[in-house]
């Protein structure tokens, strides 16, 4: 027997969703208006498939899937192509969006885009053979990195990310290192940005340029 898996995920409406897959190299393989609004998109091996209801929220959404390749670098450099070339730029907050390439923890190599429909999919390459968690650091500052990345690019809490890097930014007691201290201003950055709080995010990395390393 042979098996797939095909995630069915929800949106508010498909053409906006349509239109983000095929500028990614997607092609829409299927298409229903009525007696309900469903789509099907597909690049190479990837298949994904839409339903759209008309109160569904995707700010609120949690909906999410893993696609796995054996050449994720390619893939990155693809789609963000692809959204330059559809959307004048690349978008990194808001819906939709793309994150960063980055070896995680857990034996993947990854980034994670979330489309106008607020659905997450992450996309990864097998890097390790261990997927479990790598543990966290005891160090202050590294265990400080550790779960601001994960917080904010696993777990998707960009709050949460916040709170842990500033956390270690005020303490008083201990400092880190001058490559420490840049990596945590780069990440808080980051997850200001994201935040829509680019005054801040400007703050920081003028910042993290002026540390001595």
């Amino acid at each position: 027997m042979a098996e797939k898996t095909i995630p069915i995920l929800p949106c508010q409406s498909l053409q906006p969703v349509l239109d983000f897959y095929t500028a990614l190299g997607f092609e829409v393989t299927f298409l229903q208006r009525s007696p309900y609004a469903y789509a099907v998109v597909e690049r190479g091996g990837i298949q994904l498939q839409f339903f759209a209801m008309r109160k569904y929220d995707p700010a609120g959404s949690f909906s999410t899937c893993y696609v796995f390749t054996d050449d994720v670098d390619t893939l990155y450099r693809s789609f963000r192509a692809g959204l330059k070339s559809a959307y004048g730029k690349i978008p990194v907050r808001g819906l939709p969006r793309i994150g960063k390439l980055q070896d995680m923890s857990y034996g993947v190599r990854q980034f994670l885009m979330t489309d106008p429909g607020g659905n997450c999919v992450r996309v990864g390459q097998q890097i390790s053979e261990d997927l479990h968690h790598g543990p966290v650091p005891k160090e202050t500052f590294a265990r400080a990195l550790h779960l601001g990345t994960l917080f904010a690019d696993s777990k998707q809490d960009l709050t949460g990310a916040a709170k842990i890097v500033d956390r270690a930014l005020a303490l008083e007691d201990e400092r880190p290192a001058p490559g420490q201290l840049v990596r945590l201003l780069e990440l808080r950055a980051e997850v200001a940005e994201r935040l829509f709080d680019d005054e801040t995010a400007a703050r920081l990395r003028e910042r993290a340029a002026e540390v001595e390393l």
